[in-house]
């Protein structure tokens, strides 16, 4: 018998010895423990990032790509729908135009800020300890009046969109060429970083989420080369601002996944990803963007509601006081309207290589700059400018140079309202709340309001007097809707609590919500300038420590702060703000406008 065959009898005669004693067990009734079956660990899915695809809309401009591109897509955000019936009037949202604009004391309110912004100028000091020596308006205008442009070509090789097909829509430049005398209306989604919701020809909700979905669809499939048919295998990153309108969210994410088919979706906070993306753990996000100015302060990924601010001006208002400045010294191309999508795309290029926030470049210069329109010659024109290059983005700390009146100019988020097809909506985690858990965090609010909020006394940005918001304690602001949005949040019991003070002699509710609406409404009318707003911010921080933190990392991202010089300015003016018991806790202010020498517009993400 060979080895193989004694081991195989050994193991039948152990099988029968095991089937003999679980017989005797059960004649005895010994009851032996069931093993439950083996149920196999589920998969886990790995996810493929080329298989994600990140969306960033802006109010000016949409950031599309894939999770593992390098940078995004940069497309302007507008499209350009033709009209359904013919003779129908045309329709167009404004680029660089805004309400308040044309009131009475728009054009007084302009001069007011001008003079402060001049004010500033001379009085610092050049870094040679020389001071500037201020160059008038006029020495400019005498000049620029008399010059002519040189004719470059006869043919700028600048053409309107081509819509002799009748496209029923054209997304990107293409929207932005379409001849005006086209059947097309022309419409921006986004405003200031809310949807564009309004009364006019397609402003409902429902249009605008269409024409978000048009858009997006489009670039997906002709861009990104991606059939919208696999958009089931897709997941999508949607980046949101951190002040935002619950409910619109809420629509544009059931878009995304219901008319659009992607797979899945999650929603982000654009400070949070800006820290992510520019490799910081906490910072104070200064996001400049064309239309709004947003802060939040983000600590190890987590965005700190009280601190969210937003500022209902940008880039864009920047852009249109340059012009106004351009206007008053001569501007020698005359024919440029705020009204045509060409010139504001010219005054954009022109503000981007002309304007600097560096106080030691002064004096009059000469500079060139070429006009190339459809159906026209090329020209060229010559231009003196003096201090109008840094008078312009200096409107950002001093922002009653835009001149816009009787419009709420700064956001807070407030609690929201409930939403009926959410049973768990914040309005039921309230009511089920114990009322010791209420009362503990009431106690918890009214602990941490002890003085008014740091940063806003002084100037006011020239809007007012020195104390008109020292009844807005520290820590007021908490997370909702942006600016344009009115009426559609309120605030809850902690922040009512927190925004009267504590310790208050108690008065009949009307009253109390009287006075609250009153102060609130006299803060968002006031437009903070950016160096206050970072110090506000940085005040409604809970804990000195995380206070610190902020302070020696305030992250600028967006387009609307990208001028030579601006790192320095702005550190500059909040060291010479900041709090002075601040001055000796922090070791290091630092402004960081460029994170890993990276395009900041493309921060958030890639």
């Amino acid at each position: 018998m060979t080895q193989a065959e004694k081991e195989q009898d050994n193991g039948k005669e152990k099988d029968k010895e095991r089937d003999k004693e679980k017989e005797k067990e059960q004649q005895r009734g010994v009851k032996r423990p069931i093993a439950p079956p083996t149920i196999p660990d589920p998969l886990q899915e790995q996810i493929q990032s080329n298989f994600v695809v990140v969306i960033h809309p802006g109010s000016r401009t949409l950031r599309i790509g894939r999770a593992t591109d390098t940078l995004p897509l940069t497309i302007p955000h507008v499209i350009a729908r033709r009209h359904k019936q013919s003779g129908q009037p045309r329709y167009e949202d404004a680029w660089l135009l805004r309400e308040g604009l044309n009131k009475p004391e728009s054009n007084e309110q302009r001069q007011n800020g001008l003079k402060m912004v001049d004010q500033a100028i001379w009085s610092k000091k050049m870094s040679n300890g020389v001071r500037r020596t201020p160059v008038s308006a006029e020495q400019a205008r005498a000049y620029n009046c008399q010059i002519r442009p040189a004719v470059l070509d006869s043919s700028s090789r600048v053409k309107w969109t081509n819509t002799a097909h009748h496209p029923p829509h054209l997304v990107g430049e293409e929207a932005l060429h379409v001849n005006p005398s086209d059947c097309y209306n022309i419409h921006w989604p986004m405003v200031r970083g809310q949807l564009n919701v309004h009364a006019g020809p397609g402003g409902s909700l429902t249009a605008v989420l269409a024409d978000l979905e048009t858009i997006w669809s489009h670039v997906i499939q002709k861009q990104l080369d991606i059939p919208l048919k696999d958009l089931k295998y897709y997941r999508c990153i949607l980046l949101v601002p951190d002040i935002y309108n619950r409910q619109h969210i809420k629509e544009v994410v059931n878009m995304l996944l219901l008319n659009m088919g992607f797979s899945a979706i999650i929603v982000h906070q654009e400070s949070v990803c800006a820290t992510f993306g520019s490799g910081l753990s906490s910072a104070c996000v200064v996001d400049v963007g064309d239309q709004k100015t947003s802060l939040c302060c983000v600590e190890d990924g987590v965005s700190h509601r009280n601190s969210r601010l937003c500022l209902a001006y940008g880039g864009s208002d920047v852009t249109r006081t340059f012009f106004w400045l351009l206007q008053r010294a001569g501007f020698p191309y005359r024919d440029c309207q705020l009204s045509s999508r060409l010139d504001c795309q010219l005054l954009q290029h022109l503000k981007e290589i002309f304007c600097h926030l560096d106080q030691d470049i002064s004096g009059l210069q000469d500079h060139e700059f070429q006009t190339r329109l459809p159906e026209s010659p090329a020209l060229l024109y010559q231009v003196r400018l003096g201090d109008e290059k840094l008078e312009a983005p200096m409107g950002l700390f001093y922002p009653t140079t835009f001149g816009i009146v009787g419009q709420k100019m700064t956001s807070l988020q407030y609690r929201s309202q409930g939403d009926s097809e959410d049973p768990h909506d914040e309005h039921y985690l309230l009511s089920t709340q114990s009322k010791q858990d209420q009362s503990s965090k009431s106690a918890a609010d009214r602990k941490a309001v002890s003085r008014p909020g740091g940063g806003l006394d002084g100037e006011m940005s020239g809007q007012g007097g020195v104390g008109e918001l020292s009844d807005l304690p520290r820590g007021c602001g908490s997370g909702g809707s942006g600016g344009g949005m009115k009426g559609e949040m309120e605030l809850g019991p902690a922040q009512g609590e927190c925004l009267m003070g504590a310790g208050e002699v108690e008065e009949p509710l009307s009253a109390h919500l009287s006075r609250k609406t009153a102060i609130m409404s006299q803060f968002e009318s006031k437009a903070l300038g950016l160096d206050k707003a970072i110090l506000h911010s940085i005040d409604c921080c809970a804990s000195d420590e995380t206070k610190r933190k902020m302070y020696s990392s305030i992250l600028v991202v967006g387009g609307g702060l990208m001028f030579h010089g601006a790192q320095e300015f702005l550190l500059h003016r909040i060291i010479n703000k900041m709090p002075p018991s601040f001055r000796r806790l922090v070791d290091n202010v630092e402004v960081i406008t460029r994170p890993k020498d990276m395009d900041p517009r493309a921060a958030f993400v890639w």
